[in-house]
C-alpha cells in the first residue's frame, strides 16, 4: 500500500513524588526527524465522560505526526465498531490507515490498534495475537519512508503484569524476524515501572524500557509512564514529550506521546552491525 516488584501503591506514591523531578522530554531536537506517535483515546470518551471523536481528530491534528498509533480505536461492545472519521483524517491531516483485517465488519483497528500514516509503501502487515488472560493483540508493520525503511510495532498490552511478560516475549520473536531494520515498539504498554521491577524488563537488551519514560497518565495530572515509544536501535528515537494542551487534557484519560526518530542514523548503526557480524562467521 502506498501513501507513509514494589507493590502498585509504593510504585504510584513513587511516581508522584517523582513527577517534577522527571524532564517532559530530551532536548536534544533533530528538526528533519520523523514525528512518530502514539495516544489511546480511551473509546473517545474524554475524562468529562463524554464521546467526542471530534475532539479526538482535532487532538490528532494537533499533533501532526508523520506516523502515528492509536489505541481502543473501536467500540468494546457490539459490533465493534470503529470510532473515528477516517475520511476526514485523510482530508484534515493526510493520514490514513495501515490495511488490517478487523476482527468485526465495522472496525478499524486490529484488537483496537490502529496505524495511521503520512505517505510511504507498507510491504507487509502482521497481525499478531498476544498471549494472556485478555484478548489483545499487535500490528507489526514494515513500511518504506522516505528516509528508509522502518519497522513499527503498534500496541496495547494486557493490565496484568504476567500476561504483560508473555506478550513481550511474543514482541521479541517478531522482531528476531530481522534484527536489521530499525524498529519502534510503541503504544499503551500499560506499565508504570521501570528497571527489574517492570514487566517490560524482559523487552531488554532489543528495546530499553527505561529509556525516556514520560508521564502520560492521568491526562489531568500525568504521573505514570504508560504510554511508551521505544526504538532498536536504542539511538533511533532522539526526542520524546508528551503532547500537553488543554484539548488534549480532556479528549481523553491519556495524554499522546511524541517521538523524534532519527531513521538514517539508525539505518547506518544497523549497517555497522550487520557488517560486524559478517565479518565474526
Amino acid at each position: 500500500m502506498r501513501h507513509t516488584r514494589p507493590s502498585v501503591s509504593a510504585s504510584i506514591l513513587a511516581a508522584v513524588r517523582n513527577r517534577n523531578k522527571r524532564p517532559v522530554g530530551i532536548t536534544r531536537v533533530v528538526r528533519n526527524d520523523l514525528l512518530i506517535a502514539s495516544y489511546n483515546v480511551h473509546k473517545c470518551v474524554g475524562i468529562d465522560k463524554k464521546f467526542d471523536p471530534d475532539r479526538v481528530a482535532h487532538v490528532i491534528g494537533e499533533i501532526g505526526a508523520d506516523v502515528i498509533a492509536i489505541q481502543e480505536a473501536d467500540k468494546r461492545f457490539g459490533e465493534r465498531t470503529g470510532l473515528l472519521d477516517l475520511a476526514r483524517l485523510h482530508r484534515e491531516n493526510s493520514l490514513v490507515p495501515v490495511p488490517v483485517t478487523s476482527l468485526y465488519p465495522k472496525g478499524h483497528g486490529w484488537h483496537g490498534n490502529l496505524l495511521l500514516f503520512r505517505e510511504g509503501v507498507v510491504r507487509r502487515v502482521q497481525q499478531l495475537v498476544l498471549p494472556g488472560l485478555e484478548p489483545r493483540g499487535a500490528l507489526v508493520v514494515d513500511i518504506d519512508l522516505e528516509a528508509g525503511p522502518l519497522r513499527i510495532i503498534a500496541a496495547h498490552l494486557g493490565l496484568l503484569r504476567h500476561s504483560r511478560q508473555q506478550q513481550s516475549e511474543a514482541i521479541l520473536n517478531a522482531v528476531k524476524a530481522d534484527p536489521s531494520r530499525p524498529t519502534l515498539l510503541l503504544g499503551d504498554l500499560n506499565e508504570w515501572r521501570v528497571g527489574k521491577g517492570s514487566s517490560l524488563h524482559f523487552l531488554r537488551p532489543v528495546f530499553d524500557p527505561a529509556k525516556n519514560a514520560v508521564p502520560s497518565f492521568p491526562s489531568r495530572f500525568p504521573v505514570l509512564a504508560l504510554d511508551r515509544v521505544l526504538g532498536h536501535p536504542h539511538s533511533l528515537v532522539t526526542t520524546i514529550e508528551v503532547h500537553d494542551t488543554p484539548l488534549a487534557r480532556v479528549a481523553s484519560d491519556h495524554l499522546p506521546i511524541k517521538a523524534y526518530v532519527d531513521l538514517k542514523s539508525a539505518l547506518a548503526e544497523t549497517e555497522e552491525i550487520k557488517d560486524r557480524a559478517s565479518l565474526a562467521r
